[in-house]
């Protein structure tokens, strides 16, 4: 794996905690918002990402899962996953459209 994917995948982290955090608040009830989120955001970092796409999505989209099972035991929220693996690829999928 090249330096710059491992370097990109942090900023994908953080993003992706920071949707789950804004997903997790009390007074957050738009699930559209945050799919958006999670779309945009693995869209972007699957585009600067220069391999692995897989591994952009999951940086990015696992959080909503991993909070939603954890606090209250809510496995619907793996669902989170698909806008996060459609983003990253599609992401990946322009990239490699431009070369």
């Amino acid at each position: 794996m090249k330096k710059a994917s491992v370097v990109l995948l942090i900023p994908a982290i953080i993003a992706g905690v920071a949707i789950a955090w804004i997903d997790s608040r009390p007074n957050w009830d738009d699930t559209g918002i945050s799919v958006l989120m999670v779309l945009v955001a693995a869209a972007i970092f699957g585009f600067f990402s220069s391999e692995k796409p897989w591994l952009t999505a999951l940086a990015v989209s696992i959080w909503i899962p991993v909070l939603g099972i954890l606090s209250t035991h809510n496995f619907g929220s793996l669902l989170a996953l698909v806008p996060g693996f459609a983003g990253a690829y599609l992401g990946f999928l322009f990239k490699r459209k431009g070369r």
